[in-house]
């Protein structure tokens, strides 16, 4: 048995998972009745990291961004991987919004994680490296409640554990 265990806290998501939503989303607008005969366009630029939203007016693109988030909580995605950037008008009278998708730990966010873990005084190690934070402790009872904790929290970021030794 060894004699520390780990995990690692993250924001990646599964870039396929997050596309095959993008699909669902393309296909639910193009069977509703509320668009039909509208203009609409989601794409998502995986260099960019960003997801736009066209629609012809606000209600519409409302409508949209509900289904968006709808589908990534059906495929296991938190509503938190996309964060808007803005909202701006579009060519031919249309609406448009930029989405940031969000698939790390913002360094601010990252130290205010290891603080509050210190602050639980167990006897466990928080480390930033990198895109994640890696908990180390001699006790799984420990690193449980740090996961706990962590559930808990109001966090910017999609937080998942990965790599749990």
């Amino acid at each position: 048995m060894a004699k520390e265990h780990s995990f690692d806290i993250t924001a990646k998501i599964d870039i396929q998972i997050f596309k095959n939503a993008i699909n669902l989303v393309d296909r639910e607008v193009s069977n509703r009745y509320d668009f039909k005969g509208t203009t609409y366009e989601v794409t998502f630029n995986e260099k960019a990291k960003t997801l736009v939203l066209i629609a012809s007016s606000d209600n519409k693109l409302d409508a949209l961004k509900d289904i968006v988030i709808g589908k990534f909580l059906k495929q296991g995605l938190s509503s938190k991987v996309i964060e808007e950037l803005k909202v701006e008008d579009s060519s031919g009278g249309n609406r448009k919004v930029t989405f940031k998708v969000v698939d790390y730990i913002e360094t601010k966010e990252a130290k205010k994680i290891t603080a509050d873990i210190k602050k639980m005084k167990l006897k466990v190690n928080a480390q930033i490296e990198g895109d994640s934070i890696r908990v180390k402790g001699a006790k799984l009872d420990d690193l449980q409640k740090v996961m706990a904790m962590v559930r808990e929290g109001e966090w910017e970021a999609p937080l998942k554990f990965e790599n749990m030794r």
